[in-house]
């Protein structure tokens, strides 16, 4: 993980978006334009039949992030975005390890590793072993330095999924938005 500059704070931004081919592009440049890395970003679909959410993760000073999403929200198939600090939300990652199938002969080690973090083995192969963690980044990436020195053939981890703590569900934003855009 890399650390955050002096100002500032990381965010996850929620984006709710009608399901529409080219609009990751036209969101990643409004940051990109603001020269803003993208820690991290998942798609999905959601809960609402041909809305999808964006979850990104950015770096960037307070001050800022109203604007960046006030911003997105201009986009035409962009129905609702929102932000958040780590303790508005419940998070997660996961992360995929290949190892060699030898890192487990004749050593229980490995095997202790993958225990203590409530890791597990997906599937097994004659060459290779592949192991699952989910976690924040801190935990993915813990685990992956203590099987770093036995050998780690790949290493894969997914952006962040999250969902807001608050209970106003997207629902409800939607109404008001119908409401808003019948008068």
């Amino acid at each position: 993980m890399q650390a955050l500059e002096e100002n500032q704070q990381r965010y996850t931004v929620s984006i709710f978006t009608e399901d529409k081919v080219g609009l990751l592009s036209r969101i990643t440049a409004i940051f990109t334009r603001r020269k803003i890395n993208v820690d991290s970003l998942t798609v999905s679909e959601t809960e609402n039949k041909g809305i999808s959410r964006f979850t990104v993760v950015i770096r960037t000073a307070p001050d800022r992030i109203g604007v960046i999403v006030r911003q997105i929200e201009k986009q035409v198939e962009v129905l609702k975005a929102f932000y958040y600090n780590d303790e508005q939300i419940v998070y997660q990652e996961l992360a995929l390890y290949k190892m060699p199938t030898e890192a487990f002969a004749g050593s229980q080690v490995v095997e202790k590793i993958i225990r203590d973090n409530y890791a597990r083995v997906i599937t097994i192969e004659p060459e290779f072993i592949v192991i699952e963690k989910t976690g924040h980044e801190e935990e993915t990436m813990k685990l992956f330095n203590e099987l770093k020195p036995y050998g780690v053939l790949s290493f894969v981890r997914s952006g962040r999924i999250a969902i807001a703590k608050p209970m106003k569900l997207l629902k409800v934003h939607l109404e008001e938005l119908e409401n808003i855009s019948a008068f």
